[in-house]
């Protein structure tokens, strides 16, 4: 069962609910988690916790692999992958969530609205929003940490847009063979190209990974598709 909006979000309606009716917050959640095919609020919530896609997607990881996952923008692949830095524990690694797209406000903000407080998270996990973020960075950052770290990236696009990097398929190798060699895990985030939204396709897939310059897709041991709060796996070719 798929809810129409995430949890956070669900709150919100709830409180608006409550507002608009004028009857208390525990009997807008219910009425919430009823129009969402649940039999209770604690229902909804047991059984989405145990079923998100960030959970989906942890029961499928190993140590060294690299990962792709890839949605359309407003399906959740932002909160998809704090989620998931957030959750690093639950592998018994450090997570490590590199970030291009947002600053520090942005990533505090998407935290907040998830119900995790900045505090909580930055005891396990380290969040980058350098400029310089690239393979090569990354890597250095993470020679010395002792504990297999879960590797976010955030987002693959981003990478090479500096000429002075190195082009996006030898980053992703080169991401490919630090995991390999230290047993850590690295999900990558991407955009899927826009055409897809014209496409009679349910679901993305491989072809539809945006790629401006070349890579080669078959270094990702796994793919990850999200849309409509829907999650599918695919395989490289």
């Amino acid at each position: 069962m798929y809810l129409s909006a995430p949890i956070y979000v669900l709150k919100r309606k709830a409180k608006l609910l409550a507002r608009e009716k004028t009857i208390a917050l525990h009997r807008a959640l219910e009425i919430i988690a009823v129009a969402e095919g649940f039999q209770s609020w604690s229902h909804l919530v047991s059984t989405s916790t145990s079923n998100t896609p960030a959970q989906k997607i942890f029961s499928q990881l190993d140590p060294g692999d690299l990962v792709l996952v890839g949605a359309r923008p407003g399906h959740g692949k932002t909160l998809l992958a704090l989620e998931m830095a957030a959750k690093a524990p639950q592998l018994r690694s450090k997570g490590y969530f590199f970030t291009l797209d947002f600053n520090e406000h942005d990533v505090a903000d998407r935290l907040s609205a998830m119900g995790i407080a900045q505090t909580a998270i930055n005891r396990s996990v380290v969040i980058d929003t350098s400029d310089e973020i690239s393979a090569d960075y990354m890597i250095r950052r993470l020679k010395t940490e002792s504990t297999p770290a879960l590797i976010i990236v955030d987002y693959l696009q981003l990478l090479d847009q500096k000429r002075t990097n190195p082009s996006l398929d030898n980053q992703m190798k080169s991401l490919q063979k630090f995991v390999v060699d230290t047993g850590a895990t690295c999900v990558v985030i991407s955009q899927i190209d826009r055409s897809f939204d014209l496409s009679c396709k349910s679901m993305p897939d491989i072809s539809d990974v945006r790629l401006p310059n070349p890579l080669d897709l078959s270094v990702f041991r796994k793919l990850f598709f999200l849309h409509d709060g829907k999650i599918r796996m695919d395989q490289a070719a």
